[in-house]
């Protein structure tokens, strides 16, 4: 008569083995993500900022007054308020592990979207590489933009 052998498994030298080298793997794999990560924060506060930008402008265009993004308490790093007047139209928080930086405290858009400074603002990982930091400017003319690298 034919009998089967049906135990099936693994060793645990077998699994110590691919256990090892999911580690190493995972060794590797963590300073690059650690880089992704930073990038990504930039990224999304720049677009934060920019979006909070064109609000204000676009808001001070159709409800003919001024808007106004402003710092919030602490500085630029802890986030950003859009208002029209008393009425607050957006709060942004700071996101963390980002320092954002400006010469400017507040940008006043009037009625004809144009803004009262040309500002920039430069939004670095707190890490301090310059290399994945964003220059976030707005021109006379109330237009945002965002390049890579410092102001």
């Amino acid at each position: 008569m034919l009998e089967l052998n049906l135990k099936r498994g693994y060793t645990l030298l077998e699994l110590m083995v691919t256990l090892a080298i999911v580690a190493i793997l995972a060794s590797i794999a963590a300073p690059s993500f650690n880089v992704f990560m930073e990038n990504q924060r930039v990224r999304s506060a720049s677009n934060d900022l920019i979006g909070a930008i064109n609000l204000a402008r676009s808001e001070a265009v159709t409800r003919n007054t001024d808007v106004t993004v402003a710092q919030a308490a602490g500085g630029w790093s802890n986030g950003w308020t859009v208002s029209a007047g008393t009425a607050v139209l957006r709060t942004v928080d700071g996101v963390g592990g980002i320092t954002v930086s400006s010469g400017v405290t507040s940008v006043i858009y009037g009625s004809n979207g144009r803004a009262s400074v040309a500002a920039e603002f430069t939004l670095a990982p707190s890490s301090g590489t310059a290399s994945r930091s964003k220059c976030v400017s707005i021109s006379l003319s109330g237009k945002p933009s965002s390049e890579s690298g410092s102001c």
